[in-house]
């Protein structure tokens, strides 16, 4: 599955990369504001890639669709996880 994402460079030819996932209902484009933040100016340039998680129905709020890594069922330790989602 290849998904869309959010890349970001601070600098010319990054030889490192950040990955950062977003939490459930947001997207990648979330995070395009805190850049300027994670960043020193004496580091070398990174490549920061935001993902965006597939749409899908979340258990959790009444199958309403919307982006997430896996669904979720409720807050309850003893609900199963959704192992399937997950991979």
């Amino acid at each position: 599955m290849t998904l869309e994402s959010v890349e970001i460079a601070t600098g010319t030819d990054p030889r490192h990369a950040v990955i950062w996932l977003h939490g459930l209902g947001a997207d990648g484009h979330d995070f395009e504001p805190i850049v300027p933040q994670l960043v020193r100016p004496d580091w070398p340039a990174l490549r920061f890639v935001f993902p965006h998680a597939p749409v899908r129905p979340i258990t959790l709020n009444g199958g309403l669709l919307m982006r997430a890594w896996y669904d979720i069922a409720g807050f309850e330790l003893s609900q199963r996880q959704d192992q399937a989602g997950i991979r």
